[in-house]
């Protein structure tokens, strides 16, 4: 990490709409002074099929050269839009190309850097909504802190909103967004989801609100009893204390259910700017996992969303 040097941010651009998003987002809500910005851009690089193919292999060099010489030129104008788009937001950017794969490139880069940045699709574009297949890659591979950087509510004090659990990735993601993020004037929620007994089998949470039904709702095979509601303020009183520490103030959210909708529903609902969660295991990124609450979020998620990975 950063370690008092200054942090370094990889910010992904292919000259897209959604690009250009991303970089004003970050440009905004990440700390400026004394850090380092880098726009990359990656060109796929030209692949010919060589079964019925009838060109000489000086035609085939020649394909190649114009290739590379045609998208040279393309990624040098979008990195150069890239650098006055950072300028405008008062930011002067380097800038890096590589032809390769999209997303391999971005992640194998991304080791250099405290944070790397990448775009989203709308969450009213209807034909990709959601993350496309290179920032997902890259949410879910990437070994450093990631940025799914959406569009901003507003022109206002950002409103955030951290998840919680009490894990050590939990609390490193907290750390980092006081350390990366333009907080001073933020607006806080600190929220924390406990899961209840009729998700995990797989029961609708009516079945225990059943008129008639005879069962002690303070069993805590069955229902949230008091310790569980102590642990949760305890786990809430923590982060607070982390962000108190930071000079920052914030307002506590206890709420059942499912921890993924739970946080996407809050989200859209407070019209926040930015999540920030923390994932326990990169290892655990690497397969699509149905549970995965990190995924669901910066897939889902209508504003932006900041992951933390810490392997516990």
């Amino acid at each position: 990490m950063s370690g008092g040097k200054g942090m370094k941010v990889l910010i992904a651009t292919d000259g897209s709409e959604q690009a250009t998003t991303a970089m004003r987002t970050a440009a905004r809500v990440l700390c400026k002074e004394g850090n380092q910005f880098d726009l990359l851009c990656v060109a796929p690089r030209l692949t010919l099929k060589k079964r019925g193919s009838d060109k000489t292999k000086e035609e085939i060099r020649k394909m190649h050269a114009d290739y590379q010489g045609k998208i040279t030129e393309e990624a040098k104008k979008i990195l150069e839009l890239s650098k006055v788009v950072m300028s405008g937001e008062g930011i002067k950017a380097g800038t890096v190309f590589e032809a390769g794969s999209p997303a391999n490139v971005i992640i194998d880069k991304s080791e250099g850097y405290d944070l790397t940045v990448v775009g989203a699709h709308d969450k009213y574009e209807k034909e990709k909504p959601g993350l496309g297949p290179v920032a997902l890659r890259v949410v879910a591979q990437a070994p450093t802190a990631v940025l799914i950087a959406r569009e901003l509510a507003a022109e206002k004090a950002l409103r955030i909103l951290i998840a919680t659990d009490g894990s050590l990735a939990a609390e490193e993601a907290i750390s980092l967004m006081t350390e990366y993020f333009n907080v001073e004037l933020a607006d806080i929620t600190v929220m924390h989801i406990v899961e209840t007994p009729w998700i995990h089998l797989g029961l609708e949470p009516e079945w225990f609100d059943f008129r008639g039904r005879n069962f002690d709702r303070s069993d805590p095979t069955t229902m949230l009893d008091h310790e569980i509601r102590i642990e949760a303020e305890d786990v809430i009183e923590t982060a607070r204390k982390r962000l108190e520490s930071a000079g920052l103030g914030s307002e506590p959210m206890i709420v059942e259910g499912d921890p993924a909708l739970e946080l996407l529903s809050e989200a859209e609902k407070g019209e926040y700017d930015l999540i920030v969660l923390g994932a326990t295991g990169i290892s655990d990124f690497k397969h699509d996992l149905l549970g995965s609450v990190s995924i669901k979020v910066a897939r889902d998620a209508s504003c932006s969303v900041f992951i933390v990975k810490f392997a516990e």
